[in-house]
């Protein structure tokens, strides 16, 4: 049987020991993760001009520069803390190559980068039970401006809430970490934005019926 790899927070404790291999290994294991985050939130425009693979090696980067920091302190779970590094870089590339001309944002916040349309329905297909997969009707044109107009009808935090669960995956005590708020503020937000949010499409798709 092979033996099971040590969780972050076993790894953490070796690194904070002076464990360079454990130090390497808690880089390189949320590579899959900080992939999937940066797919959700880039915008089509930077990806254009951008390889998501070397944003990834950029934030990778960034936190072997910052981990002897990090451990010291530890301000937030792991996984959180690395993805605000990575949050920090899409802001800094959006601003550069999409929004040269508008203010800089360099904190989490709702709306700063907006959710790009293919997120957009990707979500709405997977709170609507129709696969991984966003449908054919949802592909259609004039419904992604209607799940965009349904998720706007949101508050920002349940929004958001939806996006980190179903499109970015993460557990509820991350997204705690990454709003600033308690897990069962977090269930909260979950049960009420889902509610809202499937009744929302529902209608919209049964007034497009043909």
């Amino acid at each position: 049987m092979a033996s099971k790899e040590p969780d972050t927070d076993v790894l953490i404790e070796q690194a904070r020991g002076g464990d360079g291999a454990a130090r390497q290994q808690l880089l390189v294991r949320h590579r899959g993760r900080l992939r999937r985050m940066i797919a959700v939130r880039m915008d089509r425009r930077l990806a254009a001009r951008v390889d998501p693979s070397d944003v990834v090696q950029e934030v990778l980067a960034d936190a072997a520069q910052e981990l002897s920091d990090y451990l010291r302190r530890r301000p937030l779970p792991f996984y959180p803390w690395l993805r605000q590094l990575a949050w920090d870089r899409l802001v800094e590339l959006h601003r550069r190559h999409v929004r040269a001309r508008k203010r800089s944002v360099t904190r989490e916040e709702a709306g700063v980068l907006d959710l790009p349309d293919e997120s957009a329905v990707e979500l709405a297909a997977r709170l609507l039970d129709t696969g991984s997969s966003p449908s054919e009707k949802l592909l259609r044109e004039e419904l992604r401006v209607r799940v965009r107009a349904a998720l706007d009808q949101l508050a920002a935090r349940d929004r958001e809430v939806l996006v980190l669960r179903h499109l970015e995956q993460l557990s509820t005590r991350e997204i705690a970490a990454v709003l600033g708020i308690s897990e069962a503020a977090v269930k909260t937000r979950h049960v009420r934005a889902l509610d809202r949010l499937q009744g929302l499409l529902r209608d919209e798709l049964e007034d497009n019926q043909p």
